[in-house]
Order: C-alpha cells, then structure tokens, then sequence
C-alpha cells in the first residue's frame, strides 16, 4: 500500500477528544503519526487539506444496497461508490434483500463481493426469523460466524409477541444484538403520521401510538430477558422519552434517528410530494425538537442515513401508492454538519453521531476513530462547499430524496479506506 500524507488539515476526533492542527502519515493501510510526522516518512501521495476538516469515515448504521434482488433500484457498485462520495466508510445494510439474509452462504457472498470492490466495509444485519417472516427464528450462530452483526425485521414488525420474546431470549444467551423498527404491525399500516395534515389531505395515518406500543413491549421483554436491543429509526417525542426512561433505568438500549426525521415534518409532504414518503412518516413539529434534543444529549445514540433508493416508476405514483424510501448515504455528511450547527450541539457532537457513536454499536476494532495504529479510515471534509441536491450531484442509483434541490453546505473531498483514496 501506498504511503500517504494528509496535511495543513484540522483533525477531529471525537472518540479521543482530538481537535487540532495536524498532518496525518498513513502508511501499510495505519495511522502511523498525527501531528510530529517524521522527517524521514515519505508519501508517494500528499493531500492538502487546507481548510478542511479530517474526521473519522463516516458509519451508517442504515442503508439499503438494494443487491440482490432489487438492482433495478440500486446496485452494490452504485451505492458503495455513493457512500464513500459521502465519507461512510463503514455502513449496516439489513437483512430485507431477495432472497433475505437468512442463509449464511447469503451473507458470505454479499461480504465477498463487499470486499472485492475495496470500497466501504459492509456488516450485514442478518434476518431474525426465515424469510423475515415472524414465524421461526434463523441459526443465530451459524449467520454471526458468516458476519452478520446483529439480527432484525428490516420493515416488517414481528407481530407474535412470543416469537419475540424466544429471539430475545436467545439473542441474550449468547450476547447477540437485536435491531428493531418500533413499530406495531396493525397500528402501523397508514402512509403518514397522524395529525392535521393527514386528515387535510386524506392519507391514512400512523399514530405515535404504532411506536410507543412498540417500544413498551420491546422494553418490558428486554427487563424479562436481558437481551441487547438497538431501536432504528425513532421518530416520535414520546419514543424519546421512553428510551430515556429505559437508559436510565440502566437497561442496554440504544437506538439512531434518521436524517430525514431529524431536519423534516410533515408539512415538508407539501401537495402529496411522494419524495416525502418514508419509513416511519414524518412527523410533527415538536417531535422533530425532541429528536434534536435527543441526539445532542446522548439519548438518541447516532444519525443514519436510512439510505432506500428507489426507481422513478415507484415514485411516479400517488402518495399513497408510492414506494417509500430515499437516498441518503451522500447527504449525511451535510445534513449532520448542518444539525451541530443549527441545534448548538457543535462540531464534535455532530461527528460523533456519525462516526465514533455508532462505531460503538457496531463493537468493530479501529472503526469511527483516528488513532495512530489504527485503520486509515477517514474523510477529507470541505466544510464551506456548497452544492445543490439535484438528480446529476448523487452517485447513488437512487435520484429521489425530499432534500431535493436543497443548497448543500459540507462535502467529502477525499474518502480513504484502510490507507486506499477511493474517493477524491
């Protein structure tokens, strides 16, 4: 590999508490120094990150690759290509593709083509149940040994509350995490969050309810059998307010918030703009401050992207008939730097969302942090580049995002994984 020299750049690192004018020597795929290079070291490359910041790569604790079986929505080479674009270096992809994650051979083959293309490193979330089904539960073991790094439902709820508690059971006997999307199966089935603006424009709707529900049972389980248990994507004030309750109480519960329920409500629907149909809705004012408020004081553990692209034909629909989902993986970065900013939480706070926090969940050696002897993950972020969101801008397969035609503040200029430039 080759030797490489970042310099003139400010270094992040919120894992370690660093923020500080520094060069970086990466050689044989490590950090080899941060600041007081040796005289002696010589890059075969030098980038110049003046005026830049230098911060951990990127983890996305969610997103779809859409491969195998949706490749008319996205590819694996498409959507590796848009998350090192981004700065993820690191990314959780879950089990919902076709055929699902239930297989170890499955797992095997997608890690394979994963690290074939020397891009982003992959760690599948395998299925819970086979076929995602809610019925019987997948060989745990067998999928963790294949990589798999923890086991959900993806989108589909687990309607058997037994079924659930024999996962979770099983799940904390020999230390597996349990990702789920609090959602009730039968209060869940509507298009939008329910309120005013559901009622106004006649879309059936989703209450809170569908989540707290939810999120009581998951945590009254997780008090009866210990389980480990990471809730995806929160979007409603009273599910923050129960997972604080939960921390508190000391049970090990974690859970992330997505870009679009973070900064978006509602009302962003606009006259039924199918952009603005995702997974779980999007909600109201307040519960949009509570997720903020949330993120900035740890309860809320780390930012994704949910990243679901989705073909043109599927949003070129109704609202209601639309496929919900959007691309993601490229406005992470903006859209968190964004937020630090804008909530007061700060620079350090919102690389931390993205970077060493949710390295946390994922219990990877050397991921989301810079350490010298540490894998040469990182991203080259111009923090002053403005760009507009439109179709041409996105590398993703996946064109379609409700930050559509938004001006773009924060863009990765270089992306290195394990020492490689893959992006820049």
């Amino acid at each position: 590999m080759s030797k490489i020299l970042i310099v003139n750049g400010r270094v992040v690192d919120p894992a370690s508490g660093l923020d500080r004018q520094a060069d970086i020597a990466i050689a044989d795929g490590v950090v080899q120094a941060i600041g007081d290079v040796s005289p002696d070291f010589r890059p075969e490359r030098t980038l110049d990150a003046q005026g830049c910041l230098v911060v951990p790569g990127l983890v996305d604790l969610a997103a779809r690759l859409r491969e195998p079986g949706y490749e008319h929505e996205g590819m694996l080479e498409s959507e590796m290509g848009a998350a090192v674009a981004g700065g993820v270096t690191s990314l959780v992809c879950p089990p919902d593709t076709d055929p699902v994650l239930d297989e170890p051979g499955l797992v095997e083959m997608l890690k394979f083509r994963a690290e074939k293309m020397q891009r982003a490193r992959l760690f599948p979330l395998g299925a819970l149940t086979r076929g995602l089904a809610g019925e019987v539960l997948t060989e745990m073991a067998e999928l963790t040994e294949a990589g798999c790094i923890g086991f959900g439902q993806a989108e589909v709820p687990l309607g058997n509350t037994q079924v659930l508690q024999r996962a979770l059971q099983y799940a904390s006997t020999f230390g597996y995490t349990v990702w789920l999307r609090p959602q009730e199966r039968d209060l869940g089935r509507g298009v939008a969050a329910s309120g005013p603006l559901a009622t106004r424009l006649g879309l059936s709707g989703v209450s809170v309810a569908a989540e707290t529900i939810a999120i009581f049972t998951i945590v009254e389980l997780m008090r009866s059998t210990g389980a480990r248990v990471h809730l995806c994507r929160l979007s409603s004030a009273a599910g923050v307010a129960q997972v604080r309750a939960a921390k508190a109480e000391g049970l090990p519960i974690s859970c992330d918030v997505s870009i679009n329920s973070l900064h978006l409500a509602d009302t962003d629907i606009g006259f039924f703009d199918s952009r603005a149909r995702l997974n779980p809705p999007l909600r109201q004012q307040r519960d949009r401050d509570a997720l903020s408020a949330g993120l900035a004081d740890g309860t809320i553990d780390a930012l994704v992207s949910d990243h679901t692209p989705v073909e043109a034909d599927a949003k070129t629909l109704p609202f209601a008939e639309s496929e919900p989902g959007a691309t993601g993986l490229e406005l992470l970065l903006p859209l968190a730097l964004q937020w630090g900013e804008q909530s007061g939480a700060g620079l350090r706070r919102a690389i931390e969302v993205v970077s060493a926090a949710p390295a946390r969940l994922l219990n990877a050696e050397g991921v989301g942090r810079l350490a010298v002897g540490g894998a040469a993950d990182l991203c080259v972020v111009d923090p002053a580049h403005e760009w507009l969101v439109r179709p041409e801008t996105l590398k993703s397969q996946g064109k379609h995002t409700p930050f559509g035609d938004y001006a773009m503040r924060g863009r990765a200029r270089f992306t290195l994984v394990g020492g490689r430039v893959v992006h820049g």
